[in-house]
């Protein structure tokens, strides 16, 4: 039997890992022995793995071979449906070596005519290469036929690839070609693109509220858990007219939908959590919605005697919260929100408000407003006092020219052995700062200690605000190494009145609050200043006048930025006048001069012109006053101090006539607003005519046709003597509208959004463009009367408050479905009142004597 001979040569490889051009010749030769099929087989494997390793020689011969070229398939697809040059763009960046031959790759199948549709999933080879190719190969792409409006399954553009939320690092030039492509073909932006915008914009929105918080919290030591994850827009409320809202929403129906049922034993514990121990946070009116739902229940379906137990245990527990924690300015501002939204709820509910009227519950909270007002201010007084003398009395804004300024009180016969005293940088001056001294003027203080701060802390605000020091731009290199902080400049108290006004507003307090609250602050400092300066001599001359009225300018400029009314800064008008007496008393030498001079400075009095003149320092061959404009003035001053006398025989004659007819209606409030300002023996009394101006520009600030520059704060009583009186109360005063109560701050404009200003650069057109046009202010906000299940923990406790969170039991769907089908109603009885005042007081003496024991209200 003949053996056959077998054949053990292997198979030949045609899916070889990496193809080489000596394989692919040996194995594409006629004596190879392939079938056509095989070859085939063979060239398209050896083409995808040259796109894949960008063989630019493997590619090279594939396509020019004239064996290899018969079995080529430029459109060739893997199972996904990508072409050869979608997969050849794939590799970008794998390689950063490659990157170069690949790119040739690319452009030698597009020569060749590859297939640049899309696959399966819609991505064309533009689509890829946005992703991972170079700006030049995408240029390529889309002069060679990819257009840039191609869109994927999901409808996405290439430069949606690369842009869909924010631009992918290191694709910035890409989204760049692939938008001016686009953009020059008519396009004006897809639903991505203004995706990506709105998202660019929140994200910037962000990082500078982020900033503002963080400059806030450094400045005003606030406690980073007091801002929580609130967004800002979510109590921003509309701003339509006021006519248009229903009246449902102000005075609910009387159900239990409207109501917090509790019971008279439990309000220790209530004004406990709900209170006393309840963590105050950003943008929470949670306490005010509480009490107001409360004094619903104990109005409408209670005796009356509930509600006033109600009110006058929570104003108590209020005010011993803020008395206890004076230092602490979110805990004020948040219960200075609460009991304003608090006051605006009971007066706007036309269900209660005449029960609240007639039990004298509003004139209790407005008390409790006032004191909290007062104690914002005493921090705001504490904080300034510390930066008083040395940024704005010592600080010298051209410290090389006032420093070779000499004074003919002081010794000069040391000099020739010293010789000529040279002007220091202006940068390296620190002037010496000596210790505020107590004025007598002083307010007292609701408590003794101020929160920890450091110069450091309001220099920080000079990056987070964008605010420039007032210094020479030339700085001496040894300053840049010198460990100490450079001296209080007025920016560090504009930086602090910023902080204090940003927080404000954020926290959506009342800007009728806001303006009064900065009118007592900028009138405190007028009279500190005014008074500081004609006390001590060291402030009586020329130089320090121009260097102390430079310095104000800040301030003046701060308040037009804010966009506060003009009115507020009225009250630095005696300081400007007097140190405007201090600049030009020397140069006056005509008596004619003198009384035109006089008759300008309508905010200083004689006995002020003089006692400057008497004291002031004159510098070395400055002119003097003549003997006739000093007898001038001493006549001025005779004359004034008899206008003293007789007004105050006229005021005690009044008094005493006063005390005569109305001994017996003495109003509690004055005495509780005496005793809260810390002002004892002084009641900040206000006349008839001025209370109604002063109601009259309250409501004025709320017409949005009126200019707020119109406004003005009622002013103080007029000074006979030679000091300012500082310690008095600018009286507080509310809208007339009970709706008002209720409004919002405008829109913040953030510090960033505007050029900054130095207190060297005076711009008078940006301060009145700014004082121009109505207050800024927006109602109804949409977080009051929204109180959920979570508030019962506050008033039942947190295991009471876990039964309303349970998921309700399928047994009983139908029945509760019933219970909604039925509306819930409430069999409400009014009690009518006795018109008489109860006994029951805030823990103060009756103004009204003892009470018989018949006339007290049962419980």
């Amino acid at each position: 039997m003949a053996s056959s001979s077998m054949d053990l040569s292997p198979e030949p490889d045609l899916h070889p890992l990496y193809p080489t051009i000596a394989y692919i010749v040996e194995l594409l030769s006629p004596n190879s022995g392939l079938t056509p099929d095989q070859r085939a087989q063979l060239v398209g494997h050896s083409m995808a793995r040259s796109c894949v390793f960008a063989e630019l020689g493997v590619m090279q011969y594939l396509l020019s071979d004239q064996q290899a070229q018969t079995y080529v398939d430029l459109c060739v697809r893997d199972e996904d449906g990508v072409g050869l040059v979608s997969l050849a763009i794939h590799g970008f960046g794998s390689e950063s070596d490659r990157d170069v031959e690949r790119e040739e790759c690319v452009r030698l199948l597009i020569a060749q005519g590859a297939d640049l549709s899309a696959d399966k999933a819609g991505w064309t080879p533009l689509h890829h290469a946005a992703l991972l190719g170079p700006p030049t190969l995408i240029s390529h792409l889309m002069t060679h036929g990819c257009s840039p409006f191609a869109v994927t399954r999901r409808n996405l553009t290439p430069l949606d690839i690369v842009t869909a939320h924010s631009i992918m690092p290191g694709r910035d030039d890409v989204a760049l070609l692939l938008e001016e492509a686009m953009r020059g073909e008519g396009w004006t932006g897809g639903k991505m693109e203004q995706k990506r915008r709105l998202f660019d914009e929140r994200r910037r929105r962000r990082e500078k509220r982020r900033r503002i918080r963080d400059s806030i919290g450094e400045i005003l030591a606030v406690n980073p858990k007091w801002w929580d994850e609130h967004d800002y827009s979510s109590s921003d409320s509309e701003s339509g007219d006021e006519d248009d809202v229903d009246e449902a929403i102000y005075t609910p129906p009387p159900d239990f939908s409207s109501m917090l049922v509790f019971s008279p034993p439990s309000l220790p514990q209530i004004f406990e959590s709900l209170i006393t121990n309840y963590p105050p946070s950003f943008r929470d009116s949670q306490p005010a919605n509480t009490l107001y739902m409360l004094a619903r229940f104990a109005c409408l379906t209670c005796d009356h005697t509930w509600l006033e137990d109600l009110i006058i245990g929570a104003t108590d527990a209020i005010e011993e919260t803020f008395f206890e924690r004076a230092d602490d300015i979110t805990c004020l501002v948040f219960w200075l929100r609460n009991t304003t939204v608090w006051l605006h709820l009971l007066r706007c509910d036309n269900s209660i408000n005449e029960a609240c009227e007639m039990l004298g519950s509003f004139e209790l909270i407005e008390e409790v407003i006032n004191s909290v007002f007062v104690f914002i201010i005493r921090f705001a007084e504490r904080r300034i006092d510390q930066l008083l003398d040395p940024a704005l009395l010592d600080y010298v804004p051209l410290a090389a020219e006032f420093d070779s300024v000499q004074f003919e009180s002081e010794w000069s016969f040391l000099r020739p052995f010293t010789g000529k005293k040279k002007a220091p940088p202006p940068v390296a001056i620190r002037p010496n700062v000596p210790p505020t001294p107590s004025s007598p003027s002083r307010p007292a203080s609701p408590s003794g200690s101020i929160s920890a701060s450091s110069s450091r802390g309001f220099h920080s605000l000079k990056q987070s605000f964008s605010r420039a020091r007032a210094a020479s731009a030339a700085t001496p290199i040894q300053s840049l190494f010198s460990d100490t902080p450079p001296p209080p400049s007025p920016v560090d108290v504009t930086s602090f009145l910023t902080a204090l006004h940003t927080l404000l507003n954020l926290s959506d307090v009342n800007p009728i609050l806001t303006t009064q609250l900065w009118s007592q602050v900028l009138y405190w400092t007028s009279c500190e200043i005014f008074n500081r300066i004609l006390t001590r001599k060291k402030y009586l001359c020329r130089s320090r006048a121009v260097q102390i009225a430079m310095n104000l300018t800040a301030i003046e400029e701060w308040v037009a930025q804010m966009g506060l009314p003009r009115g507020v800064r009225s009250h630095l008008n005696p300081v400007r006048d007097l140190v405007t007496w201090l600049q030009c008393l020397s140069s006056i030498t005509e008596f004619d001069k003198l009384v035109a001079t006089i008759q300008a400075m309508t905010h200083i009095n004689p006995l002020q012109m003089r006692r400057a003149v008497r004291e002031y320092k004159y510098e070395v061959n400055e002119g003097r006053m003549t003997e006739e404009c000093v007898q001038y003035l001493t006549q001025l001053q005779k004359d004034w101090e008899r206008h003293r006398v007789k007004l105050g025989v006229e005021a005690l004659r009044k008094e005493i006539g006063q005390r005569d007819t109305d001994h017996d209606s003495v109003s509690s409030f004055a005495t509780e607003s005496q005793s809260i300002s810390g002002t004892p023996g002084q009641t900040p009394s206000i006349t008839s005519s001025e209370g109604s101006l002063g109601q009259h520009g309250i409501d004025m600030l709320f017409e949005r046709t009126q200019e707020k520059s119109s406004w003005e704060p009622v002013k103080p009583p007029q000074v006979l003597g030679e000091l300012l009186d500082s310690r008095h109360m600018l009286p507080l005063v509310f809208p007339s509208d009970p709706r008002m109560l209720s409004a919002l701050p405008g829109k913040l404009v953030l510090p960033d959004d505007k050029p900054p200003i130095t207190p060297m650069s005076r711009s008078s057109s940006r301060a009145s463009q700014a004082s121009h046009g109505a207050m800024s202010w927006r109602t109804r906000d949409r977080t009051l009367r929204e109180v959920g299940p979570g508030t019962l923990q506050w008033v039942d406790g947190v295991r009471s408050a876990a039964r309303w969170g349970r998921m309700a039991n399928p047994e009983f769907e139908e029945e509760a479905e019933e219970e909604e089908a039925n509306e819930l109603t409430v069999d409400t009885h009014i009690t009518p009142l006795t018109r008489k005042r109860s006994t029951r007081h805030k823990g103060r003496p009756s103004q009204g004597g003892e009470v018989e024991p018949e006339e007290i209200t049962p419980v």
